[in-house]
């Protein structure tokens, strides 16, 4: 009889557990009144609030959400924002490309809560370790330019991508000159 007691006890026990472990799930309606597109509008409507200075909308204007999500969300690309390239196997700021980054810090003074994104870039010869070490010194070497600019350093932000997504897919001393660049890109919140 002690175990037939002990059976029952156990067997509610494991009801009583199951019913108290199981929480009923909340359901959320949405509201009537607001349209998902109006809700969807709303995050890229804020995420261009900082990039309209007194007076100005150039670089509003200019947008173009790029086609891949960046590492930290939705990334726009701006054609006011030129690139750089390098030499092969070099990392260093060419005096041509100072000139162009002086425009870029320029234009990211003007918009001091906009926040960037320098992508390294590498030629397609190479090992792919290589040409990522290379990148990212790339990716450096520019936003230390623009930092000594004035851009403040805590609104860049830099990644490498060394060989994986060239300009132009071509294999010949063109087509490389065009892959060797450090392309800036800004991020939405």
């Amino acid at each position: 009889m002690g175990k037939k007691i002990l059976s029952i006890l156990v067997l509610m026990l494991c009801v009583g557990l199951i019913m108290v472990g199981c929480p009923k799930k909340t359901v959320v309606k949405e509201e009537p009144s607001i349209k998902k597109e109006e809700a969807l509008a709303k995050p890229e409507a804020e995420g261009t609030k900082e990039m309209k200075p007194e007076g100005g909308r150039e670089l509003e204007k200019s947008l173009v959400a790029k086609k891949e999500p960046g590492i930290e969300g939705e990334v726009f690309e701006s054609k006011l924002l030129k690139d750089i390239h390098f030499d092969f196997d070099k990392y260093n700021i060419r005096p041509g490309d100072a000139d162009i980054l002086n425009e870029n810090a320029t234009l990211l003074k003007k918009y001091p809560k906009v926040r960037v994104q320098i992508e390294g870039h590498c030629d397609e010869r190479g090992t792919v370790e290589y040409n990522l070490a290379l990148g990212e010194r790339r990716a450096n070497a520019t936003k230390k330019y623009l930092v000594s600019l004035g851009v403040s350093v805590d609104r860049i932000s830099t990644i490498s991508y060394g060989k994986e997504r060239p300009l132009d897919p071509g294999h010949n001393e063109e087509a490389w000159a065009k892959n060797r660049r450090a392309h800036t890109i800004i991020l939405s919140k």
